[in-house]
């Protein structure tokens, strides 16, 4: 049976861009869900080979414990199902931050400083991978330095199992592995420059709450894109291939 690529897609504009892309060039078949529209989750035990990769969202994942948000408990539930099985995941911002929480860990504001404010990274910046390509494969042929999106002002306090695996100056925790099967990315590479648009236009408050603007994301984009775009792209493909020798 031939594996299949499920998208938990959490809003709108988020969607999986270069990872639909990745599975169209392998063949793949992907199922998109949308968990905040109530569609049913795959049963961890039953469903077929398949990978799946959790999108993120402008929401937290300690929303779920708001009204409008129940059904991120019920995807948390899910995910826990799901990694206790040993299934390969990967999770992009709110999904890593989903990752962490189903392995036991938690998710807290970013902040820096003494005492500390809070933080929001927003915009175009590098991140340095730390793991070593012995322990992580997938990283041989990959730059150290790499351009990312970040847009969060959470951060994950991982479990004792997880391995960090990059960091910036303000937030340690930028991806994590699990095991060998699961991965989460706190930042974001897997979107065209096309959907960036969509953020900057939809997400304006979010962009000034971080003190920066609509036109410093533009500037940054016109700047960077093309890296961004090149280099989630490798990392992607290596990630993802890896991943779906898991399955």
């Amino acid at each position: 049976m031939a594996a299949e690529l499920l998208v938990l897609q959490h809003i709108d504009r988020e969607g999986p861009d270069q990872i639909a892309e990745w599975a169209a060039m392998r063949g793949l078949s992907l199922r998109l869900i949308r968990p905040d529209h109530g569609d049913p989750l795959p049963d961890p035990v039953a469903e077929g080979p398949a990978l799946a990769v959790l999108l993120g969202g402008p929401m937290g994942v300690n929303d779920r414990h708001q009204s409008e948000f129940h059904w991120l408990k019920q995807e948390l539930n899910w995910l826990q199902g799901w990694i206790q099985q040993k299934r390969p995941v990967l999770g992009i911002c709110l999904g890593a931050q989903l990752l962490c929480t189903a392995a036991g860990g938690t998710v807290e504001p970013l902040t820096t400083g003494t005492p500390p404010q809070p933080l929001k990274e927003v915009g175009f910046g590098a991140i340095s991978w730390q793991a070593s390509s012995s322990n992580v494969p997938w990283l041989a042929s990959h730059p150290r330095q790499q351009m990312v999106l970040h847009w969060h002002g959470d951060r994950c306090c991982l479990p004792k199992e997880a391995q960090t695996l990059a960091s910036t100056l303000h937030c340690h925790e930028q991806a994590f592995q699990l095991g060998s099967n699961a991965v989460g990315l706190q930042f974001h590479v897997e979107l065209s420059m096309t959907s960036l648009e969509r953020w900057v236009s939809e997400d304006r408050d979010f962009i000034e709450a971080a003190g920066s603007t609509p036109n410093q994301i533009h500037e940054q984009a016109e700047q960077w894109g093309t890296e961004l775009t090149e280099q989630g792209r490798s990392l992607l493909d290596g990630l993802l291939d890896h991943l779906l020798s898991q399955v």
